[in-house]
């Protein structure tokens, strides 16, 4: 995707909006129903301020089209195949556990228990959907942490040091003897791996506009459904190993954990933003930096402010954002650490069950980047794609439900296969939550609590599988997902409803452009900057 340059921009957004264009005023002066802490004053504390105003000052600049555009795809480079890499690792070791529970690591471990007192004697495996959800605790608890460190200390350092030890974490695995130190060995990888996510959704907002957001988030993101697929396919081969003194789920781990550490090492290289971004020279980090001016989201500023936390509890937005995470990913935590486990009950051997992981991991892949395209294309489209792409999974939840399970069914796979476009609905979620903040406190906070609520949604996700209900097909799980579904639908259309009307009641504000340029890099919040304009 090309990127427009600023007054291109500007236009645009402009005629989106239909917010007015007065000439610039000798006095500019914020709205009166508007409240600026730190202002647009010359006297304001430099560190209440964004890095940016360091190299762009508080004037718009001329930029060029043609240098904007190279420098957009010098960073694509730089950034985006290391990102679908990072992510696509943080997915693959939690599914990992799907494989390894076929590969013998339930009688290894001891995570099912057979209950010989009913008769016929029935399985219980509860503690494998603990072990499931103990990583998300761990993520649960590093979340918020981790999140205001990378905002507060050097990016590329924290997260190269995290990255290598989860690494470690990772291939220690292979080390565990019993359920027990299964749960402390997850609850430390969730924890170590909660700086990639929030860390990803940062960088993201501070090197891209608005409208480049949602293109970009999709294609990190896509690597849940490409690792899928690849996770899938290097799982399969493990599988064939009959030899040698470890068990195959071992030697997965061992082998997830080598390729994280390779990641950790790159991850030192990460700039903090387009300001300290060493592979752009310094007349590229100025253009880099300019082209965000209009946005208004910022680009970074190390100071935590506790009045941009108290601003986002009070913030319907974000907690909207959250339920729809909480009740999207639900699916994900069902499938990533039972979907083998399922669809092996439908009369598939142990490698075609891993087999069945590709056509889910392929429409998801799809369906991220498709929608991340679209929303990049067509204005205020992404809350209408988040709803339509929800609609596939309430349809294959029910297929699976109530389709019949005879040996080799078709019905149940395919149901299964659709409600790959999941990861699209999460995916929007994503993007919508992090386009509609400004001020980095605030950005931070937004970032890790979509992700509490995507730990939420995965932790709730593996207790609605009941091993007792497996002959009436698991209805608890199906019907679970469903009503998860329909609130995802309600939340969104809440969220579109307010947007929309706050944007309207700015378009009706007498602002300028001096003003404009002024506040764009004070770090200020979307609530605190009138000149803020919504992504629907």
């Amino acid at each position: 995707m090309s990127p427009n340059n600023a007054s291109r921009d500007y236009e645009k957004a402009v005629t989106e909006t239909s917010v007015p264009q007065p000439q610039p005023q000798p006095q500019p002066s914020l709205p009166a129903d508007f409240e600026d802490g730190r202002g647009t004053g010359g006297n304001a504390n430099v560190e209440d301020q964004d890095v940016a105003i360091a190299i762009v000052g508080e004037r718009s600049q001329a930029i060029d089209p043609a240098a904007e555009a190279r420098i957009v795809r010098k960073i694509d480079l730089f950034l985006v195949p290391a990102m679908i890499v990072g992510y696509g690792l943080v997915y693959y070791d939690k599914a990992i556990l799907g494989s390894a529970v076929l590969f013998g690591m339930t009688t290894d471990l001891n995570l099912s228990q057979i209950d010989t007192r009913t008769k016929p004697p029935t399985t219980d495996t509860s503690r494998l959907s603990w072990a499931t959800s103990m990583f998300y605790f761990g993520m649960l608890a590093g979340l918020y942490p981790m999140t205001f460190a990378l905002q507060r200390f050097n990016m590329g350092r924290l997260l190269g040091g995290v990255v290598c030890f989860w690494a470690l974490v990772c291939m220690l695995t292979a080390a565990v003897t019993s359920w027990q130190g299964l749960y402390a060995q997850r609850f430390f990888l969730g924890f170590v791996e909660s700086i990639i996510p929030t860390g990803f959704m940062c960088i993201i907002s501070s090197f891209y506009t608005q409208r480049e957001q949602s293109l970009r988030q999709s294609w990190w993101f896509s690597s849940t459904g490409l690792f899928t697929i690849i996770g899938g396919a290097l799982n399969y081969g493990f599988g064939q190993i009959t030899g040698g003194s470890l068990k195959r789920w071992q030697y997965i781990y061992l082998f997830a954990g080598a390729l994280t550490f390779m990641f950790g090492l790159c991850c030192f290289a990460v700039p903090d933003s387009p300001v300290s971004a060493w592979f752009l020279s310094k007349e590229e980090r100025v253009i880099a930096t300019e082209r965000l001016r209009y946005g208004q989201t910022g680009v970074r500023c190390t100071k935590f402010k506790w009045s941009q936390i108290r601003e986002s509890f009070l913030d319907i937005k974000v907690w909207l954002v959250a339920l729809m995470m909480a009740s999207a990913y639900t699916v994900n935590g069902a499938v990533s650490g039972f979907g083998p486990l399922i669809v092996s009950t439908f009369g598939y051997s142990t490698l075609d069950s891993i087999l069945f992981q590709f056509p889910l991991g392929g429409i998801c892949f799809i369906f991220i980047l498709l929608t991340g395209y679209l929303s990049s294309r067509i204005p205020n489209i992404r809350l209408i794609l988040l709803i339509l792409c929800c609609l596939p999974v309430i349809a294959g939840c029910t297929i699976i439900w109530k389709s019949s399970w005879h040996h080799h069914a078709a019905a149940p796979v395919a149901g299964y296969s659709i409600i790959g476009t999941f990861g699209a609905v999460v995916s929007l979620i994503i993007t919508v939550g992090m386009a509609n903040v400004a001020g980095q406190t605030k950005k931070c906070f937004m970032a890790a609590t979509i992700f509490v609520a995507y730990c939420v949604g995965n932790i709730v996700g593996p207790q609605l599988i009941k091993s007792q209900t497996k002959s009436r097909h698991y209805p608890e799980l199906w019907l679970g997902l469903i009503i998860c579904y329909c609130i995802t639908i309600i939340a969104a259309v809440v969220l579109y409803s307010v947007l929309k009307r706050e944007n309207e009641r700015r378009s009706k504000l007498e602002l300028n452009d001096l003003d404009r340029d002024k506040m764009a890099f004070q770090d200020l919040t979307d609530k605190e900057n009138p000149y803020f304009q919504y992504m629907l």
